[in-house]
């Protein structure tokens, strides 16, 4: 029998029971359209994790003292970086750099008369261009000047915490490089929302000459922050700036928690992938099933005639095709439509589901769908191949039975 009269039977067959037909297509198009939801919504939440990180705390590179490490924030002198000149000088000389600049890390208790909250201080070169987040997301007052001896900049999230506003005088007290507390006043320039929920609640600002007063570490620094125009040059820019006594890290280093974390979830996503698809799978074969009963006559009548097995398990075959395509073009509309309006307006999860993820994913409180072409192509065609592979049982099951049996069926 020919391709094309199959192609014909296979269609005939689809349209003989359509409500089964349009609700098995839905499974298949519901089914795709869920996949390419969840699979660009994990990509923008990976996405917009990563991105903030690099672009809020970590950098493309970070150049330490070889003692330094972050769980102490060390202020002795022999674990951060000095000779700062110099070693400016060497950074602003790599390639791919877009922004670089020295910065100080402690910690700190910020107070007021009815409250106090521990966090981290930050002391920044204000006029470098690695802070120009920080600089666009103030929304009340101002940014901080470099000769600022009394200034400082809160988060916003923090501040209405903690009762403070914009001019407010607060207390800071941090422990100096000698291990001694040291306690100062400052006045609040301005307050900051980066859309970082644990970052706005956990850092304050202050220009890296107050910060290095304050705990004395004058022409010290934890470490210099770097950012590239492409962050796969990283690994290639840290090897020319590697020296004695150095620590120069990458953004992969610097986020290998969230990487490692990210590559164990994977299979995660892949079993639940596999699940939608199973279910699609057996609704597929369930409609099949149900069309060979229904055509037991017509196939034993088709197998009289001299249709053989083959050309049977051809024509569900083709049926699985038919309804796969339509299925896959309906859900690939679909499922573009929701990743396009997520791209373009995002998915609110609020203040305390981006706070829930800790400091480790430094989540926004909307999340932006990415639009992976590649994900969009791999799933239609696995789609289509299980919706295919699904027909399989039905089509032998069919193609099994001897014309006499299929005859007396009905």
């Amino acid at each position: 029998m020919a391709s094309g009269k199959l192609w014909s039977l296979a269609l005939r067959g689809l349209l003989r029971n359509r409500r089964r037909s349009i609700l098995s297509l839905l499974a298949v198009s519901l089914g795709l359209a869920l996949l390419i939801f969840i699979n660009a919504f994990i990509a923008g939440v990976i996405d917009d994790s990563l991105n903030n990180s690099i672009r809020l705390r970590t950098g493309h590179i970070q150049i330490r003292a070889e003692s330094y490490r972050d769980e102490k924030v060390s202020l002795q002198w022999q674990d951060l970086l000095s000779d700062l000149d110099t070693l400016m000088t060497r950074v602003d000389s790599s390639p791919n750099l877009v922004a670089a600049a020295p910065v100080l890390w402690a910690g700190g208790v910020l107070g007021t008369k009815d409250d106090s909250a521990g966090l981290q201080v930050v002391g920044i070169d204000v006029d470098s261009d690695l802070y120009r987040p920080i600089r666009e997301s103030v929304v009340a007052g101002a940014f901080l000047a470099a000769d600022d001896r009394n200034g400082i900049l809160v988060g916003r999230r923090l501040a209405d915490s903690m009762g403070i506003g914009v001019d407010s005088t607060i207390s800071l007290t941090v422990v100096d490089s000698d291990g001694v507390p040291q306690d100062a006043f400052f006045t609040v320039r301005g307050l900051f929302s980066t859309g970082i929920v644990t970052y706005d609640e956990n850092s304050v600002f202050l220009p890296l000459g107050k910060a290095q007063a304050l705990t004395h570490t004058e022409g010290h620094a934890s470490a210099v922050v770097m950012l590239l125009d492409d962050p796969e040059a990283a690994e290639g820019v840290a090897v020319g700036l590697r020296g004695p006594g150095l620590s120069v890290q990458t953004w992969a280093d610097l986020n290998g928690s969230f990487l490692s974390t990210l590559q164990t979830a994977q299979g995660f996503y892949l079993i639940l992938d596999l699940i939608v698809m199973l279910i699609t799978a057996v609704v597929i074969a369930n409609t099949l099933l149900m069309s060979v009963f229904e055509r037991f006559r017509e196939i034993g009548i088709l197998a009289s005639l001299g249709m053989k097995g083959r050309q049977v398990i051809q024509m569900f075959l083709y049926e699985a095709t038919l309804l796969g395509l339509a299925g896959v073009g309906v859900g690939v509309l679909l499922g573009g439509a929701i990743v396009w309006y997520l791209t373009r307006y995002g998915l609110y999860l609020g203040d305390d589901a981006a706070s829930a993820a800790g400091e480790t994913y430094a989540m926004s409180s909307t999340i932006y769908a990415a639009f992976v072409p590649s994900h969009f192509v791999f799933l239609s065609l696995a789609t289509l191949a299980v919706t295919i592979l699904a027909s399989l049982y039905p089509a032998s099951f069919a193609a099994r039975k001897e014309p006499v049996d299929a005859l007396r069926a009905l």
